[in-house]
């Protein structure tokens, strides 16, 4: 399929793809809601004055895509659900999704039939099982590229929905080095608690458990330093107040370009006063490159989220995961600590390693380590993971309404269920997570660097910071009952003026705490990949 007008495009512009010029059309992005989980944040959300966590970057880059004379809305429906007078204005509705978000993703399509509307799907979860989604009449698998240009082809010629599904299949991407900046003012970025922008994407390293590269492939490909300092312009143009995450799989997979592309970081934070700060997800040996770690130290890198899985050396070495055995795992985590970095770790329960000692030494983990957050899941089998082609080939696939996990343990799954739900509620116990946050505050706060100010000084960042400390001072300095906890870390640091630890240490606690309860009552889910329905209290 031609690409040429592709590679043309400049960044952030609409090309006009074969066959649309002279025809207009009217796109309706939908991103469905996710499943409340620990990741989402959620408990947060009203303390801070957002609507959701993240804006979805692969559909505000198919919003940048689409040719520039077509109109294009973008809904998150984790901000607000979709009116009928958006589907009512739209030609077609394009949607993306991953495999947790498969329920809603298939509603959208429904409630979008209802009125005669043409859709489309893409993103992770179909590309990697299009069988899930037997209704939309087109489906996207694969990245942005000839299917692309075939989609959009198909929606120019006619705005009907086809007489049976159609499906395009990515064989030739667009170069990353070509992609448009993402259409984050149609996001409109003061509503989400975090932002997001991609350097690289693909991973080499071949986890189990993980759809990266077979999704993504293992040779990282780049976006340009110009390219990525084009999207933080306009992330911070848009309202951006807070971190920007780094969405790349694995930040560290071409050590060479990252090492590359932080002098960049470091010029637009000092030329910009340090408007944002940074955040990303490594592989723990990260902790070798000291020089990298500087440059990241610089740029205002604050977290780093770690895929640490279990502290069993036999379990990381099933799971092939040995890049974590190489390396000490608490000295590596220290390591971080001291260049101002926060570690956060992402840990598995329900390996067929595990056995009834595991949540012991979990914890016992955690508390050597001294992270504060950290997000554990039980297994779950993703489609395209040598994991899940073991699991189904030993029949230990059980895909059934209300599991926490569709893989059957080796240890009885309520058993599993409940050494989860104790790790995990001992890990957010108030006195736990304050005292872990007390640990980065004395050991990792202080080594970062001294930003000026200026960068963060204006009214809306003001004015949500003192309203988000309000809210915190009534909802956990008088209303919880772990008020006196609060108080002991919140007390010093006010009175020393640091008002963004109290604000960041009390309201990421809050959340955990909160979700931690609610799980130990039965109302959230073991895993974020869950496809049990929260229960509502």
């Amino acid at each position: 399929m031609e690409l040429e007008q592709i590679r043309e495009a400049k960044s952030g512009a609409r090309p006009i793809a074969v066959g649309a010029d002279g025809v207009r059309r009217r796109i309706l992005c939908v991103f469905p809601s996710y499943t409340k989980s620990f990741g989402s944040f959620h408990n947060a959300y009203p303390l801070l004055g957002v609507k959701a966590f993240m804006p979805p970057q692969g559909l505000l880059v198919i919003a940048a895509y689409l040719p520039r004379h077509w109109e294009v809305r973008f809904v998150d429906e984790n901000v607000g659900p979709v009116k009928e007078r958006d589907f009512r204005w739209a030609d077609a509705v394009l949607v993306s999704g991953m495999h947790i978000q498969r329920r809603q993703m298939n509603d959208i399509n429904r409630r979008a039939h209802a009125l005669g509307k043409v859709t489309a799907l893409g993103g992770p979860s179909v590309s990697a099982s299009p069988e899930y989604y037997p209704q939309f009449d087109y489906l996207h698998l694969g990245e942005l590229g000839d299917a692309t240009d075939a989609l959009i082809a198909a929606l120019a010629a006619s705005p009907e929905r086809p007489p049976t599904q159609q499906r395009f299949t990515t064989t030739e991407r667009v170069p990353l080095d070509q992609f448009p900046v993402p259409a984050y003012k149609l996001a409109g970025m003061s509503r989400y608690f975090l932002a997001g922008v991609q350097f690289s994407s693909g991973c080499p390293y071949r986890c189990e458990f993980c759809d990266i590269p077979e999704l993504y492939g293992r040779n990282p490909r780049l976006k340009t330093p110009q390219q990525v300092l084009a999207e933080l312009d306009a992330i911070v143009d848009d309202g951006c107040v807070g971190a920007v995450y780094f969405l790349d799989d694995n930040f560290v997979g071409n050590r060479k370009a990252a090492k590359e592309l932080l002098p960049h970081l470091i010029e637009w934070q000092k030329r910009n006063k340090y408007p944002v700060e940074f955040a990303c997800e490594a592989t723990l040996n990260i902790a070798r490159s000291v020089d990298l770690l500087e440059m990241m130290r610089e740029a205002s890198f604050w977290t780093v989220f770690c895929g640490i899985e279990t502290p069993d050396p036999a379990a990381l070495k099933a799971m092939v995961k040995d890049q974590n055995n190489e390396i000490g795992m608490l000295e590596a985590v220290k390591t971080l600590n001291s260049f101002g970095i926060e570690v956060v770790s992402g840990m598995i329960m329900g390996l067929d390693t595990d056995d009834y000692t595991t949540p012991d030494r979990i914890l016992e983990f955690v508390e050597a380590s001294q992270i504060p957050v950290l997000t554990i899941n039980l297994l779950e089998a993703l489609p395209r993971t040598p994991l899940y082609r073991r699991l189904q080939a030993e029949g230990r696939l059980i895909e059934a309404e209300g599991r926490e996990s569709n893989v059957d343990f080796k240890l009885p799954y309520e058993d599993v269920v409940g050494m989860w739900r104790r790790t995990f509620c001992t890990a957010f116990a108030p006195e736990a997570i304050y005292r872990r946050f007390r640990y980065n505050q004395e050991h990792t706060y202080p080594h970062r660097i001294e930003i000026p100010p200026t960068g963060k000084l204006k009214l809306a960042n003001l004015w949500r910071g003192l309203s988000t400390l309000a809210k915190l001072v009534v909802k956990v300095g008088m209303q919880s009952d772990y008020r006196d906890v609060f108080w002991r870390m919140a007390k010093p640091a006010l009175k020393s003026g640091d008002i963004e630890t109290v604000i960041h240490v009390s309201l990421v606690s809050h959340h955990m705490i909160s979700f931690a309860r609610e799980a130990e009552a039965g109302y959230q889910g073991a895993s974020f990949y869950s496809q049990k329905l929260a229960q509502t209290s």
